[in-house]
C-alpha cells in the first residue's frame, strides 16, 4: 500500500510578504508586489520593472547576516522560508533518525557577477581582439572564491541539510521554471517509497540582475508594460505582452502521513498526484497543441486516483505571455473537456510576478491555503477578455468557493511539465 504524504509547515520570502499569512491577505486583496527595478540600473532596459522582495533580512529569521552576507540571495531566501516552515511544523523534535530527513530543492543558480564579468572583459579588450591572458589575470583579482562558488544551484540544498541536521537525500533540480513542483513531486515519491520519512522541500531563485534581464528580454518574453507596473502582468488578457519577472522562495514541510498523526502534526493538506513529462519539441517553444502540459496535468489525476470531474480549482502557470496562456487554455479543455468552462482557473503571477524556480512551490502553498479557506484567488487585471480564451480565470476579485481537489501546474522553459494534484486532508 502506497504510503500517503501530507504537507505540515510552510514557509515563503515573497515580493507580496515575508510570511505565508501576508502573503495570502494580500492575494485575495488582488495586491501586487510589482515596481520599479531596485537591485540595478534598469532605466536603459526595455523591461525596467520587476516583483523584487524588500526590506527583509535572515536577520528576521534569527540568523547572523554576517554569515550569509557572501551567500547568493536566493539562498538567503531559502533559509528564510525553510526556518518558517521547519519551524512551524515542529517536527524537529519528532525525527529520531537524521537519515530519515532529506532535501529535495528546485532552486536556480546564484547571483551572477555582472560587474566583476563586465571589468574582466574591460580588461581584455584593449585591443580590436580578445586577449585571453588578460581576461585571466584581470579575474585572479576580481573574482571571489566563495561568491563564485555561491553560484552553484546545489547550494541552498546543502546549507539547509546542515541548519537542519538533515542527513537523509540530499537532491537539486533545475527544470527552469518547473523546478520547484519538480523537486516536490520527487520528494513526495520518495517518502512514499519509504526512502524517507520528512523532506524539505521547495524552492528559491533570483534572476533580477542584469544577465537575467537581458536574456528574457532577448527572448521577448518579459512585460514592457513600464508605465503602470502594476498593472503589467495580466494573463489571460487579449493585452497581455509577458511575464514579470520576480524573485523569492516557498518551501513545504512533506511528511508520511503516521509519522504527522503520531506526533499531533497540524496538516495543511496532502499531496495526492504528481505528474511530470516532457514537451520533446524545442527548447525555446512549447508545444502548440499542449502535449506536455495536457500530459502532465492527465498523470497528476490519474495519480491521484481522481476524475477529472473532481478538480474544483486550477492555479495555472499563467505566466501573461501570448503563447503559454493559449497553450494552458487548450490543455484545460482538453483535461476538462464539456466541463472546461465551469472549472476556475487563475494565474497569481499576476501579483507576485514570475518567481522562475520558486514559482511553483509557491503556488503549491497557495492551493493549499485555497483549500483550507475555501476561496480562489484572483488574476488581477484582467480587463479584455481574449476571444480565443474563454475559461473562467477568476477575474480581478478573490471568489469563495467549496471544492475539494486542486491542481497546480507549473511549466518550464524548454517543455518541462509538471502538475500536482492537491486535497485537504481526509483520513
Amino acid at each position: 500500500m502506497r504510503r500517503r504524504v501530507v504537507v505540515t509547515g510552510v514557509g515563503v520570502v515573497n515580493p507580496m510578504g515575508h510570511d505565508v499569512e501576508t502573503l495570502w491577505k494580500g492575494l485575495l486583496e488582488g495586491g501586487s508586489g510589482v515596481d520599479y527595478t531596485t537591485l540595478f540600473d534598469a532605466s536603459r532596459f526595455p523591461t525596467k520593472i520587476s516583483a523584487e522582495v524588500k526590506n527583509w533580512s535572515v536577520e528576521q529569521v534569527g540568523e547572523d547576516l554576517a554569515k550569509w552576507e557572501k551567500r547568493g540571495r536566493h539562498t538567503r531566501f531559502a533559509v528564510g522560508a525553510a526556518k518558517q516552515a521547519v519551524g512551524e511544523s515542529g517536527v524537529l523534535d519528532a525525527i529520531s533518525d537524521p537519515l530519515r530527513f532529506g532535501v529535495y530543492l528546485g532552486c536556480g543558480e546564484g547571483s551572477q557577477d555582472f560587474h566583476s564579468f563586465s571589468r574582466m572583459m574591460e580588461a581584455a579588450l584593449v585591443t580590436d581582439e580578445l586577449d585571453l591572458a588578460a581576461f585571466v589575470k584581470s579575474g585572479l583579482t576580481e573574482l571571489n572564491p566563495q561568491e563564485e562558488l555561491e553560484q552553484e544551484p546545489n547550494m541552498p540544498a546543502g546549507y539547509l541539510a546542515t541548519l537542519f541536521n538533515a542527513q537523509g537525500p540530499n537532491m537539486n533540480c533545475l527544470t527552469a521554471c518547473a523546478a520547484s513542483s519538480q523537486a516536490i513531486g520527487e520528494a513526495t515519491e520518495m517518502i512514499r517509497h519509504g526512502e524517507a520519512d520528512v523532506m524539505l522541500s521547495g524552492g528559491a531563485h533570483s534572476m533580477i540582475h542584469p544577465f537575467g534581464v537581458t536574456g528574457f528580454n532577448l527572448l521577448t518574453a518579459l512585460s514592457t508594460s513600464n508605465e503602470e507596473p502594476t498593472k503589467a502582468s495580466r494573463p489571460f488578457d487579449r493585452n497581455r505582452d509577458g511575464f514579470v519577472l520576480g524573485e523569492g522562495a516557498a518551501m513545504v514541510v512533506l511528511e508520511e502521513l503516521e509519522h504527522a498523526k503520531k506526533r499531533g502534526a497540524h496538516i495543511y493538506g496532502e499531496v495526492l498526484g504528481y505528474g511530470s513529462t516532457a514537451d520533446a519539441y524545442r527548447i525555446t517553444d512549447i508545444h502548440p497543441e499542449g502535449r506536455g502540459a495536457i500530459g502532465c496535468m492527465g498523470m497528476a489525476i490519474d495519480d491521484a486516483n481522481l476524475s477529472a470531474d473532481q478538480i474544483g480549482y486550477v492555479n495555472a502557470h499563467g505566466t501573461s505571455t501570448t503563447v503559454n496562456d493559449k497553450v494552458e487554455t487548450i490543455a484545460c479543455k482538453k483535461i476538462f473537456g464539456e466541463r472546461a468552462p465551469l472549472v476556475p482557473v487563475s494565474s497569481t503571477k499576476s501579483m507576485m510576478g514570475h518567481l522562475i524556480a520558486a514559482a511553483g512551490a509557491t503556488e503549491l502553498i497557495v492551493c493549499l491555503l485555497a483549500l483550507r479557506d475555501q476561496v480562489l484567488p484572483p488574476t488581477i487585471n484582467y480587463e479584455n477578455p481574449d476571444p480565443f480564451l474563454d475559461l473562467d480565470y477568476v477575474p480581478n476579485e478573490a471568489r469563495p468557493t467549496k471544492f475539494d481537489y486542486a491542481l497546480s501546474n507549473s511549466f518550464g522553459f524548454g517543455g518541462q511539465n509538471i502538475a500536482l494534484a492537491l486535497g485537504g486532508f481526509n483520513e
